[in-house]
């Protein structure tokens, strides 16, 4: 039985601008051994060639076929809605390019979906006319529900707030497609032809990535080089299969392999 990756890139491989220690040998190590991976991220603003462009000034090679987003979960999830579907986007780049594969027309008015993703380029004025379109009668999408991180100068919102905000004006909730959804979890394990059990979620989020894994039956690794802290890990319900500091620290073949 084969045995794959799905990796989590914002503090597993990099923190912010900054490789992980170890992430570079442990990306390495996947390649030279041929094991399965994708970079499994929420991001649905970067293309995919954006994000190889990234690791690559990072000192990690690996292809566009390596990278799996929230975008494409989310173009392939309304392309296999029906054909010629219809949607009126706020967002950008890796959302729109998607969308666009998957045979999904972008329109301004009386669309089937309202599609959210993260970016900095819409108003408030298309917010609102996006609220009338829900409103009317679109369904409405949003790629992930990442919550912003808080910080003085964050130049973004945050996807989250933004859906929030959306929900509270229609009174609709959103049909979230990324992690920890089962819609992406699922797609992207598809995406690397893997079976349920053969599947192992790397990741830096209790409440994103490994409570995805959980819930689809897939073993997990918590890394505590981003944002989970070990004391806070009682609070949980659910538990991942392994626990290291960094990517660095783990040896394969892993012990459920």
């Amino acid at each position: 039985m084969k045995h794959g990756l799905l990796i989590d890139m914002d503090g597993v491989i990099y923190s912010g601008e900054n490789l992980i220690e170890g992430a570079d040998r442990f990306i390495d190590n996947l390649l030279k051994n041929d094991i399965p991976f994708t970079f499994m991220t929420n991001n649905s603003q970067r293309t995919r060639l954006d994000a190889v462009r990234k690791l690559k000034l990072l000192g990690i090679e690996v292809t566009e076929n390596h990278i799996y987003t929230s975008a494409m979960a989310t173009g392939k999830f309304l392309g296999d809605q029906g054909k010629h579907g219809t949607a009126y986007v706020l967002g950008e780049g890796g959302l729109l390019t998607s969308l666009h594969e998957n045979g999904i027309s972008l329109v301004n008015t009386d669309p089937e979906f309202v599609v959210l993703g993260e970016g900095r380029n819409f108003t408030l004025e298309m917010v609102q006319r996006a609220v009338d379109m829900i409103l009317a009668g679109a369904k409405f999408i949003t790629t992930n529900r990442d919550p912003s991180p808080k910080k003085p100068g964050w130049s973004n919102l945050g996807i989250a707030a933004t859906t929030a905000m959306i929900e509270e004006a229609t009174g609709r909730k959103a049909f979230v497609i990324g992690k920890p959804s089962p819609v992406m979890m699922r797609s992207a394990r598809k995406y690397l032809g893997l079976e349920t059990a053969e599947t192992t979620v790397v990741g830096d989020t209790m409440e994103t990535d490994i409570q995805g894994g959980v819930q689809m039956g897939y073993k997990t690794i918590l890394v505590l080089s981003g944002i989970a802290k070990k004391e806070h890990l009682s609070h949980y319900a659910f538990k991942p299969d392994l626990i290291v500091s960094s990517v660095d620290q783990i040896d394969f073949p892993l012990k459920w392999w």
